[in-house]
């Protein structure tokens, strides 16, 4: 794994650190578990900072709650609201990408929790990796999209990067003490979302309400949306060859649809270590501000009678083409992660806008992949430039959905 850094642990009678924190993304559903798990730990965790894109309110109550340094409120039409409920206690409030990232650098802050969904979060995470910052990434798309950036800041020792998402975090904790060069192949456990059984035939009629039900997981629209897809797994895959330097083919996909085994990883000699345990967000995201350490938590345990047989099986890459498309970008390379994700990103909000049906959604995606070439080794500027030349071309073959 070359794209995180290790530190010596402490020895149990040293007195704990308080770590300072900015969570961006702080009123979204990985923002929030965040904050659940700053008050389990109250005495080592210190939010100096917290953004939104609109919640204007919900930013408000947690500033008031946590009073950090300063906040960002991502709609600028909010600004005032923010500035007159919170500058009399003190909190600067900034706006914008600019503020985002002033953010993300703040000399007073330790940690960054990158929470923000999608590509809209990968310039913070960049600012706090050239600040020499520790990121515990949530924002799969920042490596999906830029993960030679990320992995060439971090091999010239410019901050630390720490996995949030559950899989990703799996195998981090399996890989614990173990040579890098021993892992034969890692395996990223998907749920299978709530379309696992259903019929093939009749995803054409499938309905943003049934799509946003998830059976194990609560999350965010898109992300529940992209494990309806499973390009979330997808885009995981892209992560995990960044984050563990794998290549594509040594990364398997099993669905699993307990969700208790959160990823495996398989070693030379031909065993295999997994991480257990329940569906549960706040574990992943503990353990990356924890880290190297375990910090005791009343969460709840795995019953073992409840997980007596675990169940297995290869996913259906027929009804879930997403899957393939993103191993397709991956192995394009250049800019082709960048078009997958970017046409994700639009077909998703347009399914969530109930403009296009369920099963466009990858054939978009497809469209957008053969339609803009791959540029290899490609700058910030060009992946900004490629994500809008996607997104416009999705909006450009958008489907008429019968009556």
């Amino acid at each position: 794994m070359h794209s995180t850094h290790t530190r010596p642990a402490r020895s149990p009678d040293q007195e704990a650190d308080v770590q300072r924190l900015s969570i961006l993304g702080s009123t979204g559903s990985i923002g929030a578990q965040t904050l659940d798990v700053v008050r389990l730990f109250p005495n080592r965790l210190d939010v100096r900072a917290l953004t939104a894109g609109s919640n204007a309110e919900l930013l408000i109550a947690q500033a008031r709650e946590f009073s950090p340094a300063c906040v960002v409120i991502g709609d600028a039409r909010r600004r005032k609201q923010v500035e007159e409920a919170l500058c009399p206690l003190g909190v600067r409030v900034l706006t914008g990408q600019e503020g985002l990232c002033e953010a993300a650098a703040l000399d007073e802050t330790d940690t960054v929790v990158a929470a923000l969904v999608g590509f809209a979060g990968l310039e913070s995470v960049l600012a706090a990796l050239r600040a020499g910052k520790k990121v515990a990434l949530a924002n799969k798309e920042t490596l999906v999209v830029a993960g030679r950036l990320v992995t060439s800041l971090l091999q010239d020792d410019q901050g630390m990067l720490l996995p949030v998402d559950s899989e990703h975090s799996a195998i981090f904790q399996c890989l614990a003490g173990e040579p890098e060069r021993s892992v034969e192949s890692l395996a990223l456990t998907a749920s299978g979302g709530p379309f696992r059984t259903r019929p093939a035939e009749t995803f054409g009629t499938i309905s943003k309400a049934e799509a946003l039900a998830h059976p194990n997981w609560s999350m965010g629209a898109k992300i529940t949306i992209d494990s309806a897809t499973m390009m979330n797994k997808g885009l995981e895959v892209v992560e995990a060859h960044w984050l563990f330097d794998m290549p594509p083919e040594r990364i398997a996909v099993l669905t699993h649809p307990q969700s208790i085994v959160h990823s495996l990883v398989v070693f030379e000699d031909g065993s295999v270590k997994a991480q257990l345990g329940l569906p549960d967000m706040g574990l992943p995201i503990q353990y990356a501000l924890s880290y190297p350490e375990r910090w005791a938590a009343p969460r709840e345990r795995l019953d073992w009678s409840d997980v007596m047989h675990l169940h297995f099986e290869p996913p259906d890459r027929a009804k879930f083409p997403c899957l393939d498309l993103a191993y397709e970008a991956l192995a394009a390379g250049g800019t082709a992660p960048a078009v997958l994700n970017a046409a994700n990103e639009q077909a998703v909000a347009l399914f969530l806008e109930e403009k296009i049906r369920f099963t466009d959604i990858s054939d978009l995606i497809g469209e957008a992949l053969g339609r803009i070439p791959a540029q290899a080794d490609p700058s910030l500027e060009d992946l900004v430039a490629c994500d809008a030349e996607a997104r416009r071309a999705v909006l450009k073959h958008i489907p008429s959905i019968p009556v």
